[in-house]
């Protein structure tokens, strides 16, 4: 039942293998992609220039204003105690003329509750501060 009916033979009587060998074909396309890998950051660079000295200082970011809320509910801004009422105008006087979005930290006791935290944040987001980190311990 399962016999072949003809098989192929060649011209000595040995059958012959229909299934293509494709080990040589994954043999040339590795080597040719070590070629490729190996050439391109060669080619990258092939137009020298000489580039100018820059004259500009470095560009240095202002320091972030801290915000700290302690466990029993107090704010600071930097070393100086403050209210949340008057936390914005604090941060305000903080941070001065800054160009550019200011950057602030906020810190906070690890026992202090979520909905104080968020109190302080949103009084500095009505202000329109809105890049806020949230600072934390590595571990």
């Amino acid at each position: 039942m399962g016999a072949a009916l003809s098989a192929r033979h060649d011209a000595w009587g040995v059958p012959q293998n229909a299934d293509i060998n494709v080990t040589p074909f994954v043999d040339v396309m590795l080597v040719l992609l070590i070629i490729f890998m190996v050439a391109l950051p060669v080619s990258t660079v092939s137009v020298k220039v000489d580039l100018p000295q820059a004259s500009a200082a470095p560009l240095s970011a202002p320091p972030p204003v801290v915000v700290s809320l302690t466990l029993a509910g107090v704010v600071y801004v930097g070393d100086h105690r403050t209210t949340l009422e008057a936390l914005p105008d604090d941060v305000a006087a903080a941070l001065g003329p800054q160009p550019g979005a200011p950057r602030i930290h906020l810190r906070a006791d690890e026992a202090v509750s979520y909905r104080a935290l968020m109190e302080v944040m949103n009084r500095l987001r009505e202000r329109g501060y809105e890049r806020i980190g949230l600072v934390g311990e590595a571990f």
